[in-house]
């Protein structure tokens, strides 16, 4: 083995043994193998925002975009994200793992009675595969729900704000995930997980070891996923993804529940230019629930566009429509009122700086019944409309 001068200087005069720093150089070896291909990512987002026209507390009133991740006046700390990458290889017995933290007051980080508010992880879990045909890949522990147009990683969305379909969607399950690529064009997933780790959004049950009083409670998914093979010419790459969630349940605190989701992104003949669209229906089923005459239900659908003018300058669009079919879905007041809702959102993106995302915001808000809006301090006048001027800053690393 060959040593570096410094050891040799240091072993001559007898400040350490040529045999231990070979053992110590072994165990360094063997620590660089092993981390060899580990990597750490992650992100900073911070916002400054105003609402026109507000001067109110968010807990002292309704408030839609509340439940999208608006804030009132001022300066905010969104969130911090990190995480370690061990990807699999090529092999078809690879293993890998995922750990994420994320902290912050938007953090997707779930807790219950088990598990304290600060643990900060977001996902942890194993990638496994298994040569079964084509490959055969693994999840198990905690990870991202199948369902959704947007994600829970704040730079992966086209806007600042969560849309309404967001927040009816689940966030997080533990349990175990299997994907399977038939083909170039089609990629079917299905899984298994603890069954209160289905809620009502960023609002609902704890997603890690949430685990349901009654044990064989468990949520069921499966999604199916085709792409656009090259030969499409124009619509090259184009994704359609059909996924549903069905949750067991456990009286009238948490009943259970069934998630549908469809969602498509599609490039267009202009370059620059490229749409999506979504549908969320989120069913709870508290039917035989004394007081409910028929289960609860809330369906979204949501259209998006995006104008990548340069390498740095985008336009992004959103527009929504929500129903809510009873008002005895969510507690009313705290995220949606009983009736429709409507939204708009514009977001200019234009990156100076290497490694952030900044962009610039604009949203309105409207619901068909009920002044749902803070327009004063506690006990004042509520509206019909709401608007956010919001500028975002991420840094990625």
């Amino acid at each position: 083995m060959k040593f570096n001068k410094w050891t040799v200087g240091l072993a001559a005069v007898g400040v350490v043994s040529l045999a231990s720093a070979a053992r110590a150089d072994e165990k360094m070896s063997s620590l660089q193998t092993a981390l060899s291909n580990t990597t750490i990512s992650g992100y900073v987002d911070t916002a400054a925002t105003w609402r026109p026209g507000t001067d109110q507390n968010p807990a002292g009133g309704p408030n839609v975009p509340l439940s999208s991740f608006t804030k009132n006046d001022g300066f905010s700390l969104n969130a911090v994200d990190v995480a370690i990458d061990k990807p699999e290889d090529d092999s078809p017995w690879a293993a890998g793992y995922h750990i994420e933290w994320m902290v912050g007051p938007d953090s997707v980080v779930t807790t219950t009675a088990l598990v304290p508010a600060n643990t900060g992880i977001r996902q942890a879990y194993l990638t496994l595969r298994t040569p079964v045909g084509n490959g055969l890949d693994w999840k198990i522990g905690v990870w991202d729900t199948i369902v959704g147009y947007e994600s829970n990683s704040d730079p992966l969305n086209p806007n600042y704000t969560r849309s309404y379909g967001y927040t009816i969607e689940p966030t997080t399950h533990t349990g175990i995930l299997a994907t399977y690529k038939i083909n170039d064009m089609v990629t079917v997933q299905a899984g298994i997980a603890d069954g209160s780790n289905v809620g009502i959004g960023v609002g609902g049950p704890g997603g890690l070891n949430g685990v349901s009083s009654i044990e064989s409670q468990k949520a069921y998914m499966g999604d199916v996923q085709f792409t656009a093979p090259d030969s499409a010419g124009w619509a090259k790459g184009a994704t359609v993804t059909v996924a549903v969630i069905n949750s067991d349940g456990n009286g009238a605190v948490n009943p259970g529940s069934t998630s549908l989701y469809a969602g498509m992104t599609l490039p267009t003949p202009v370059s620059m230019l490229k749409v999506g669209s979504c549908f969320d229906y989120l069913d709870i089923h508290n039917g035989s629930v004394a007081g409910n005459s028929s289960d609860d239900s809330i369906w979204n659908i949501a259209v998006y566009s995006t104008v990548q003018a340069t390498d740095k300058l985008s336009f992004n669009f959103r527009g929504e429509f929500l129903e809510n079919e009873d008002a005895g879905l969510l507690t009313p007041g705290t995220v949606y009122a009983q009736g429709t809702a409507f939204e708009f959102t514009g977001t200019l993106q234009y990156n100076l700086w290497a490694n952030v995302i900044s962009r610039l915001e604009v949203r309105w808000d409207h619901v068909g019944h009920r002044n749902v809006f803070g327009a004063g301090p506690t006990g004042a006048a509520f509206r019909q409309n709401d608007f956010l001027l919001a500028l975002n800053l991420i840094y990625q690393f």
